[in-house]
């Protein structure tokens, strides 16, 4: 098993590598060389996706639930995000974030092999259970996504104001494009958030078997919810962009990811439970 982990972290090192922007060669014109063959490169990302999403599924389902650990929740999380970002194109149209988010999927997929820690999930059977948990995951990754995006599309204008070279600019969507694309990446994520909070608060009972208790990580889950809240205001009432709405993604992403694998850390790297 530990090796099939091991390839799924090479898989999406390789595609990342494959992406990584390569100048052409000086005094050349044209499109910079390929590292590997377009044939080999193009199956190398649904190869890893595909053992990713096996082992995946082979780590997190036992007998008595869900197993949600600390090591697992980050692997699923970030096969989510390697997902969503192929499917909706963003490592096509911007390949600097897949040479971000693929070397995280593959530290991530290396996680259940290396960290034996245990936290089962045992309302998995209750469907309603399961799809706030699913919801939650699929926010969570998009959330990933648009941080890595926002901090990608913060170097390029920042390079832009510079006039600094960028390799490969020449085949990237316009600012304003990408802009657009990552706000909606952010309303999506932001109504998956919300349905996620909604129904843990109203359920909370039926789904944890216990009431709404304020700990922690619903101070912070509130507090990104807040924020990208503000964030989708301030854009259809202000019309924000650029480095301003950045920073707000970012810190947004940032509450989220405290909320839920900084609970995890806390419960059980600090706790031990």
């Amino acid at each position: 098993m530990i090796l099939l982990h091991v390839a799924v972290a090479v898989l999406y090192a390789l595609t990342a590598w494959t992406l990584w922007p390569v100048s052409a060669p000086q005094g050349t014109a044209g499109s910079p060389p390929a590292r590997l063959p377009p044939a080999a490169a193009a199956w190398l990302l649904p190869a890893a996706l595909l053992l990713h999403a096996w082992l995946a599924f082979a780590d997190i389902a036992a007998p008595t639930g869900l197993d949600l650990s600390l090591a697992n929740a980050p692997s699923v999380v970030a096969w989510l995000a390697v997902m969503l970002a192929w499917t909706f194109g963003v490592l096509r149209a911007l390949p600097a974030v897949g040479s971000v988010v693929l070397p995280i999927a593959a530290a991530a997929a290396l996680l259940p092999a290396l960290w034996g820690s245990h936290h089962h999930f045992t309302y998995s059977g209750n469907p309603l259970a399961t799809a706030h948990v699913a919801v939650a995951l699929v926010a969570y990754a998009l959330f990933v996504i648009a941080a890595i995006q926002a901090l990608v599309m913060m170097g390029l204008e920042k390079r832009l104001h510079l006039r600094l070279p960028d390799p490969g600019a020449g085949a990237l969507p316009p600012l304003l494009t990408l802009e657009r694309f990552l706000f909606r990446l952010i309303g999506a994520g932001f109504v998956l958030l919300t349905l996620t909070l909604a129904s843990g608060m109203l359920f909370s009972e039926q789904i944890f078997g216990k009431p709404v208790t304020f700990t922690h990580k619903s101070v912070f889950s509130v507090l990104g919810w807040l924020t990208f809240g503000a964030l989708v205001w301030g854009r259809w009432r202000y019309g924000w962009r650029g480095r301003v709405a950045l920073r707000w993604i970012v810190a947004g992403t940032l509450f989220i990811l405290l909320a839920y694998l900084g609970s995890k850390f806390v419960l059980e790297v600090l706790l031990g439970r």
